[in-house]
């Protein structure tokens, strides 16, 4: 054959039948033999050649390098043309995924010397997706799931994967008759790229008409169906779980189905069959036949393996007698469930980490079931050292003084579970993502490693209003309850302020033209850094000048046809006269390890001044100067197990307050008032799971105040003013009284005047004004059901119930005689603005004389209210 003989284009055909199977199997063409090659290669008649060389044409993005090596094929290489080499070079190439189609070409012969071209056309790549059949919102949504195959290579798989993961996004969100349908459009503009045009018709969502459960004999129909929480049938005064159709809840509430039979003894449950009924495009039915089997019941309960502990003390742990019917997942949680409620903390709090206990069915006799505790108690194991993870922001000192799980201590399950608390109550981290991991080590200790992700827990409160008396009131404050003071003099630390060692910072300013407030204070949490011994100090400073007001209220009225009117008032001796208020508190705190870690003492040294001129604020107080010495104690419980959204736990305080009993050493001369008497409050909230995410909230809240004598009186300051969210007037703190929330009434309305006050007010204007109760009492109920748990925007909705009042001495006290509402709220907590609320609350007991008999419907709160 001559060396010049011009390249010619040659197509290896196949021509054995395994090689036939292979091309079909890719997908190639079967193309035509020519004279040509017949006087190349004798296909009836395979040869041997050596491969010289191989070229790749039509790559525009592979590596042709790399292709050659997949294609199995190298130079020097002797083969067989045609040979099962060629075909599985064009199978490996194929397989691949990422060449639409392939074809190995004879480009020269020389003698026994034949060169090849690797010729292909690359599938082309993923660069746009359209969305076509839904809104704006929805396409957002559906993008962000799939932008992640965006500049790949197009193929089958990868068409058929968006295509389901689309459909899978509507089907889920009930449009169970959802189609989708996509198609290739090759880019005109770029080469090698195409895009997909996925055509989305929802159709109506499906929803269940009616849920038929055949097979139940015993237990309520009505209560099986409820813990089917994801499916549910159509009902008029459903709101929080819709009745449409999803696949997936559908599978786990069968098996919770199931579940729930077991735990209530029927062992051997099970759902035999189950039909999906097509009522129209919009409804369904579904029908479950269910085989409840014989209820079992516990009889004998022995234990092995237990050679550290007594068999009868592991029983009384257990707490499970012959005849309780027979429930593994109850069994479970009280050999793993909670801390020092459990088998297992009885081992593993005394260092056996490895642990483990197994319930083994030993015999079945009728309806009864005797059980063996299998048990491996292991070795004690010792805490090598503790690993933090995930603290960016927060010190590692800040976290490990709060760990109760020590290097060189027997491990603990109850300290490992404590420590997860104590790190939730700290705020610096997300509740739901703090997670312990207990490492063992070859020689027999343990690493424990927590995982922590930080969060912003920092509140700015900016913002500014017009009031028709104050005018423009401009507000500016800020938390920061993770300063670092030993770092402000390192510039480098300021994002805004040096944070990181678990300081709380905290300042606020408001203003406008007669009214002025400001406030700073500062919290160590461990004073000396060796102990859990808090230390805090704080200032604080308001006036409100009524004759500022005056003289704006009257130059906005001047040219008004009632500017006579307006200039008597506002020159009347009611505005002539001004509150002011200054003080300060240093406040020492201590963790209490009895009765359990839960408990904190404090002790609180406070002054006020008051300089008092014509005052309308507190009526029982309007002219003169006061001096407020006392001093605080506080014994508080807190067990909460999730600041933002509570599901369980408790937070009791008892809070007192002495003045000293100036009265028993005589009255001072200067001619001030010396503040003198004592003040008790006791506020309790508890929390508690019902099902599911609903979680019930009850609260309760009381204070008096006392004196040392008789002849002195109660104090005019610190009284309980009640009504409306307990943050309606300005400046609560600075104004010496306590303000108690109570929605549906307006707010400090609520208080039961005493016989002299109400004849006075009666003789003098028809009605009677209060000066803030002496004693008072509010409880309150709730239901709470999370919207949203994103620890950056947590939203949930509540339902209450709340009555309180508050009375002027305790002869008219009555315990009974309160005042009741109810109605439903929302909240948003905002990592950087708190905890925002909004309730609309009905009073169903009217204050007569009062607009609107003292009821308002709509409350605001900003924080979170503990009264």
């Amino acid at each position: 054959m001559r060396n010049s003989l011009k390249p010619l284009l040659l197509t290896i055909l196949i021509f054995a039948s395994n090689f036939v199977a292979n091309a079909q199997t890719v997908g190639l063409p079967r193309l035509k033999r020519t004279v040509s090659e017949e006087a190349l290669v004798d296909y009836t008649s395979p040869k041997d050649y050596i491969i010289g060389g191989i070229t790749v044409s039509g790559a525009k993005f592979l590596d042709p390098n790399t292709l050659i090596s997949v294609s199995g094929l190298n130079v020097n290489d002797e083969i067989k043309i045609p040979g099962e080499r060629i075909s599985s070079a064009i199978k490996r190439l194929m397989d691949q995924g990422i060449i639409e189609d392939v074809s190995i070409n004879i480009t020269k012969v020389e003698g026994k010397t034949v060169f090849l071209e690797l010729a292909l056309k690359e599938r082309p790549r993923l660069n746009k997706i359209v969305l076509n059949g839904i809104r704006k919102g929805e396409k957002e949504t559906v993008e962000d799931k799939i932008k992640t195959y965006k500049g790949k290579v197009i193929t089958d798989a990868m068409v058929k994967n968006i295509q389901n993961l689309v459909k899978k996004h509507f089907l889920d969100k009930g449009f169970r008759n959802c189609t989708v349908q996509v198609q290739q459009i090759a880019d005109t503009i770029r080469v090698n790229n195409a895009a997909l045009v996925f055509n989305i018709s929802k159709k109506a969502k499906v929803k269940i008409n009616d849920i038929q459960l055949n097979g139940i004999n015993e237990l309520p129909e009505w209560k099986i169906l409820s813990k089917m929480k994801g499916t549910k049938e159509k009902a008029p005064l459903r709101i929080f779980t819709p009745s449409k159709f999803i696949t997936k809840k559908y599978k786990e509430d069968k098996e919770k189905l199931v579940a729930y039979l077991n735990k209530n003894g029927y062992r051997n449950a099970q759902i035999v069959s189950d039909s999906i009924y097509v009522v129209d495009d919009k409804n369904i039915n579904i029908v479950l036949n269910v085989t409840e089997g014989k209820r079992f019941y516990y009889r004998n309960i022995t234990w092995s393996g237990n050679y550290l502990r007594n068999a009868d003390t592991l029983a009384l742990i257990l707490g499970v007698k012959k005849g309780d019917i027979y429930n593994p997942e109850e069994l479970e949680k009280k050999i793993n469930g909670k801390p020092q409620q459990d088998v297992s903390s009885y081992y593993m709090d005394d260092g056996y980490l490895y642990f483990s206990c197994q319930p083994i069915e030993t015999a079945i006799d009728g309806d009864s079931i005797d059980i063996e505790m299998r048990i491996t108690e292991g070795k004690q194991a010792t805490i090598n050292k503790i690993i933090l993870n995930g603290n960016t922001k927060t010190s590692d000192h800040v976290v490990l003084r709060e760990i109760l799980t020590k290097p060189g201590q027997k491990f603990s399950k109850t300290d490992l579970v404590e420590t997860v608390q104590m790190l939730s109550k700290l705020g610096y981290f997300d509740p739901q993502k703090i997670e312990p991991k207990p490492v063992p080590q070859n020689d027999g200790t343990v690493n424990i490693e927590y995982n922590v992700e930080e969060k912003s827990n920092d509140n700015i409160e900016l913002s500014g209003g017009w009031s028709g008396i104050q005018g423009i009131i401009g507000t500016f404050g800020i938390v920061f309850n993770n300063f670092a003071i030993r770092k402000v003099f390192n510039l480098k630390e300021y994002k805004p302020l040096p944070k990181g060692d678990g300081q709380r910072f905290a300042i606020r300013f408001q203003a406008n033209g007669g009214f002025q407030n400001y406030s700073v204070s500062f919290t160590e949490p461990w004073l000396g850094g060796k102990k859990p011994n808090s230390f805090s100090v704080s200032l604080f400073h308001s006036v409100q000048d009524y004759s500022k007001i005056a003289d704006r209220m009257q130059k906005l009225y001047a040219n008004s046809v009632n500017s006579s009117y307006y200039g008597n008032v506002y020159n009347s001796a009611l505005y002539q006269g001004f509150f002011r208020n200054t003080g300060g508190s240093v406040t020492y705190g201590k963790r209490l390890n009895w009765p359990d870690r839960n408990f904190n003492f404090s002790s609180a040294l406070s002054y006020q001044y008051y300089d008092v001129e014509n005052s309308f604020l507190l009526s029982n107080f309007r002219n003169g100067q006061a001096h407020d010495i006392s001093l605080g104690f506080n014994v508080s419980r807190y067990s909460l197990d999730n600041p933002q959204f509570t599901r369980s736990g408790s937070n009791i305080s008892l809070n007192t307050t002495f003045n000293p009993p100036y009265s028993m050493f005589g009255t001072p001369k200067s001619g001030k008032l010396w503040i003198e008497g004592h003040k008790w409050m006791f506020d309790a909230d508890w929390y508690a799971p019902v099902f599911g995410k609903l979680i019930f909230h009850a609260k309760g809240n009381m204070g008096f105040l006392g004196r040392y004598n008789s002849s002195v009186g109660y104090s005019p300051f610190g009284r309980f003013v009640i009504g409306g969210a307990g943050m309606g007037l300005q400046n609560t703190n600075s104004i010496g009284v306590e303000l108690i929330g109570l929605r549906g009434y307006d707010e400090g309305v609520v208080y039961e005047a005493t016989y002299n006050e109400k004849v006075a007010s009666a003789q003098a204007t028809g009605t009677y004004s209060r000066t803030g109760g002496i004693i008072y009492s509010k409880y309150a109920l709730e239901l709470r059901y999370p919207v949203s748990l994103n620890p950056q925007a947590t939203i949930f909705v509540l339902g209450f119930a709340e009555a309180g009042n508050s009375w002027g001495s305790y002869k008219d006290y009555n315990p009974f005689k309160l005042r009741r509402s109810a109605g439903v709220g929302a909240r948003i907590f905002m990592a950087a603005f708190g905890l925002l609320g909004i309730d609309y609350g009905y009073g169903f007991d009217p204050i007569p004389g009062l607009n609107n008999q003292g009821r308002k419907s709509f409350t605001f709160s900003i924080g979170q209210q503990i009264r």
